[in-house]
């Protein structure tokens, strides 16, 4: 008799379980002739050669259905691990479009034709600069890539950076230490996350450092292998800070870099690094650059309209 150990990764082996060992005792029902015992995030499996090779192929298959899904219910068990099991999950996997499944079940996908721009662009190129206005989803489209990256087991980790610049605001004045003065910068990311990843999945990922969420500052020094890194908010990037930040690329390493070159917060007397790495890099080999404009907007129909009014005046002071 020989042994087979599945492992997981939730913070909640109930949604693997099944409320009352529920889902355990239905895939038992399909291999009868295993010993199969579930406890933490394991399952062991004890058989047969043969029976034990198609329950880790049948298990891969709801694994994967809960890395996608955020869920695993009797219905999905049944279909996944029924005769046509295989062709049902291929047939999911060959929707391109679909980035990830949300924690509410909505589908997050590209949904204009720039954000599918950035999702070919990343496919194809390991560093991608999505430079665009405010509502164009660039940023949400970055973190449904590394999120599916994730998922996919093509990353580690995935590591959301931002420069810590005012708009106009002071942090020394906010109350709290460090990570409270930071950590309004860095929302956005989080609620982009948070969409996309159930709260508890997150908070473990995080605690491990499977996802890193950090001011660009913290990212000195660092090689970044394996992971999925965006640096968003880049027009408030030094030159310096962008060129460190471009050689923090490790191995099995995609970078997406995301900004609003109308936005600059910085002082008056220090020039974007962004501006300035998409003029001296467009020639590069391996970085692409997708710009998105007022038909990308999904957000009210006034957005489209606003950034309209700011772009015209935008293009005559730089006339």
């Amino acid at each position: 008799m020989q042994e087979t150990v599945i492992q997981f990764e939730t913070s909640n082996p109930v949604e693997i379980f099944g409320v009352n060992n529920a889902n355990i005792q239905l895939i038992k029902s399909f291999f009868p002739k295993l010993k199969i015992h579930a406890r933490g995030t394991e399952i062991t499996a004890r058989g047969s050669k043969k029976e034990l090779e198609e329950f880790n192929e049948k298990m891969k298959l709801l694994l994967k259905h809960y890395n996608r899904y955020n869920s695993l219910s009797p219905q999905n068990i049944e279909l996944l691990l029924g005769e046509e099991g295989e062709m049902k999950a291929k047939e999911a996997s060959e929707s391109n479009d679909i980035l990830v499944h949300g924690t509410s079940g909505n589908i997050i996908k590209a949904r204009t034709i720039n954000q599918k721009r950035i999702v070919a662009s990343s496919d194809k190129n390991d560093l991608v600069f999505a430079i665009g206005p405010a509502g164009t989803g660039k940023t949400y489209t970055a973190v449904a890539l590394a999120v599916k990256a994730l998922k996919n087991k093509e990353v580690r980790r995935i590591i959301l950076t931002r420069p810590a610049v005012e708009a106009g605001e002071h942090l020394g004045f906010l109350p709290g230490d460090l990570k409270e003065k930071l950590d309004p910068y860095l929302l956005p990311l989080y609620d982009a996350l948070r969409d996309m990843i159930p709260s508890d999945r997150l908070d473990m990922f995080v605690d491990k450092g499977v996802i890193e969420i950090a001011p660009l500052a913290f990212m000195r020094g660092r090689t970044l292998d394996h992971a999925f890194v965006i640096l968003d908010e880049a027009q408030n990037a030094t030159e310096n800070q962008m060129k460190m930040f471009l050689t923090r690329m490790g191995a099995n390493a995609k970078f997406i870099i995301t900004g609003d070159e109308s936005q600059v917060d910085l002082p008056y007397n220090q020039k974007s690094g962004l501006k300035h790495a998409l003029r001296i890099l467009k020639d590069v080999k391996g970085i692409e650059t997708v710009r998105l404009d007022e038909r990308d907007v999904i957000r009210h129909s006034l957005v489209k309209r606003i950034i309209d009014a700011y772009e015209s005046q935008f293009k005559d002071q730089n006339s």
